[in-house]
């Protein structure tokens, strides 16, 4: 070949190939979304269908910039492992949780995909991270722990019930948080009697039930967790039959028949998962970003459930409570 010639032709090859490499399109972000239960969408209730609508509020659309992998545990937990792991071996570029417990399997999945997670497990303790301010590792997002809380759950019961001498709490001992202490805490303080019923699954609940109401007691406490979440409904009706008030930290309870629930806005922390998706889709690292704990947080009376049972909510309580269920 000519020289001049084969030199000519040189730079427009680099230039044709340069060109044709701007025009493919940037590759699509991959997210493994490992949900606790079934399918959901925008329209839906709940914390996953606030992060999907978040995620389109922000720019990001499933089907066109993003591709969001599901996989559903319907509710059995003891397929979180198994599918943890078929999203880890499916490669996508993050890996996304709702959930103590599905974090948990994220993070014993993998120690290099970034890991986005809300919960209301204490992530510290579940150790999951190294610490709130420096997670170190390939996990970060959101805490619904707030351990003051629990505390403040026990007084604004007080304020209802200025009589009450005898608390029972149901709690799940397997949900790492300090909730079951501070109330410890707070009921010495106010002089009550407490009851404590531990729960490790669906099938313990009646017998709990039963237990408090030998216990004679005058009021439920449910600490709030994914196994009493779960149970909400079959937790408020079984206490209504025997005329035992309900008090929780989730909206959800007080939804179902508490008389309130107390406790972080959970939609509104879900949502800000979005905020870690986003910088690491953009080259954050994980370990570098804070986790946050809850900012804001919502008093919900449920005015006909109380009525239902005799009481008499205080107007202190309710000109502090952010919606009330009439």
């Amino acid at each position: 070949m000519d020289r001049r010639l084969f030199l000519a032709i040189i730079p427009g090859g680099l230039l044709a190939a340069a060109l044709a490499a701007e025009a493919q399109p940037a590759a699509v972000p991959r997210i493994g979304w490992l949900v606790y239960g079934g399918p959901f969408t925008e329209a839906s209730r709940g914390l996953e269908a606030a992060v999907l609508r978040e995620l389109k509020e922000r720019g990001y659309e499933d089907g066109r910039n993003l591709k969001i992998e599901y996989r559903h545990a319907e509710g059995r937990s003891e397929r979180l492992p198994e599918l943890a792991a078929e999203l880890v071996r499916s490669k996508v570029n993050l890996l996304l949780a709702l959930g103590g417990d599905v974090a948990v399997a994220l993070r014993r999945a993998t120690t290099s995909i970034p890991i986005v997670v809300a919960t209301s497990t204490d992530p510290v303790r579940s150790q999951l991270i190294s610490s709130l301010a420096h997670p170190g590792g390939n996990l970060t997002g959101v805490t619904f722990v707030f351990d003051e809380l629990a505390a403040k759950r026990v007084e604004l019961l007080k304020e209802v019930m200025p009589r009450l001498s005898r608390l029972a709490v149901l709690w799940d001992p397997t949900h790492v948080d300090n909730d079951f202490p501070q109330v410890e805490i707070a009921a010495r303080r106010l002089g009550l009697q407490l009851q404590s019923l531990e729960i490790h699954g669906p099938n313990e609940l009646e017998s709990a039930l039963r237990a408090a109401i030998n216990g004679r007691a005058e009021a439920l406490l449910v600490v709030p967790g994914r196994l009493t979440g779960f149970l909400s409904r079959r937790i408020i009706e079984g206490a209504a039959q025997s005329k035992i008030p309900v008090i929780s930290g989730w909206r959800e309870f007080a939804e179902s028949g508490a008389v309130l629930s107390y406790g972080p806005d959970r939609v509104e922390s879900a949502k800000r998962t979005v905020i870690y998706v986003d910088r690491i889709l953009k080259g954050a690292r994980p370990g570098d970003l804070p986790v946050e704990q809850p900012t804001k947080f919502e008093l919900v009376v449920n005015l006909k459930a109380a009525k239902a049972l005799g009481l008499s909510v205080p107007r202190s309580v309710l000109q502090r409570a952010d919606q009330v269920i009439e």
